[in-house]
């Protein structure tokens, strides 16, 4: 097996502990003020913890097949389009078009899950590098491996514009100046993903892949606190105003 840097594999496990918590802290606020964007991000941020942590294993152990599939469903597939759904969800009031996402999220997860984890796979791939490509896994123009790219890339760039355009409308209100670098901050750190995986597998260097996910999360949930953080605070404000006005 083509062998990394014990020390690479510790970027991939901070990136699945950093995108649990993120995960844990969305869910919470979720469960909180039911939110939906917020519960279809945490499920996004369970799913990039759960593949990070795959990679992880591979990385350090070796790699197995419920591993690869696992990385390759959750991370490769699936992560972007629910951040992107969750999007979705936060920018528009119309309740049909965000159901009609839903389903298509839904159905398109039952789909990708049975192609990938019912798909045949090259074994040798696995243990013949440290970072597998999935194009040598599962065969260049292979149904799993061009999932990735039909799933994430439209995914990718609908969650890139939908931060940006949040950025530029709030970023004329003073109350809403910080809450738009957050959403700059959470761009960005998918941006960072995107690139660095991107580089990362397409020239075979673990180091540029395993820090861009951790790098990247940490990005991204750096930006959810700023973007919530005056939120919060305002909101903590006017529970105790009330509170001493006896409301």
């Amino acid at each position: 097996m083509e062998s990394a840097s014990p020390g690479m594999s510790l970027f991939p496990l901070a990136a699945a502990l950093t995108a649990g918590a993120f995960g844990a802290v969305l869910g919470a606020r979720f469960a909180a003020g039911r939110r939906p964007h917020e519960g279809l991000w945490a499920i996004a941020m369970l799913m990039y913890s759960a593949a990070s942590f795959a990679m992880f294993l591979g990385v350090a152990r070796g790699w197995t097949v419920p591993a690869f599939r696992t990385y390759w469903l959750l991370g490769a597939i699936l992560n972007v389009p629910y951040l992107a759904l969750g999007e979705l969800f936060l920018l528009t009031r119309n309740r049909r078009r965000a159901a009609a996402g839903l389903i298509l999220v839904l159905v398109a997860t039952g789909y990708a899950g049975w192609i990938v984890w019912d798909a045949p796979l090259v074994a040798a791939s696995l243990r013949s590098h440290s970072l597998p490509l999935g194009r040598e896994v599962f065969g260049d123009g292979t149904l799993p491996y061009r999932l990735s790219q039909l799933y994430a890339f439209p995914a990718y760039f609908f969650l890139l514009g939908g931060s940006v355009l949040s950025a530029w409308r709030m970023r004329a209100r003073p109350d809403l100046r910080e809450r738009a670098g957050g959403v700059a901050l959470i761009a960005l750190g998918a941006t960072v993903v995107a690139i660095g995986s991107g580089i990362g597998a397409g020239f075979r260097l673990v180091p540029v892949f395993s820090v861009s996910l951790a790098l990247g999360v940490g990005i991204m949930f750096g930006g959810f606190l700023v973007a919530t953080r005056r939120v919060s605070a305002r909101l903590q404000t006017g529970e105790r105003h009330r509170t001493s006005r006896g409301w």
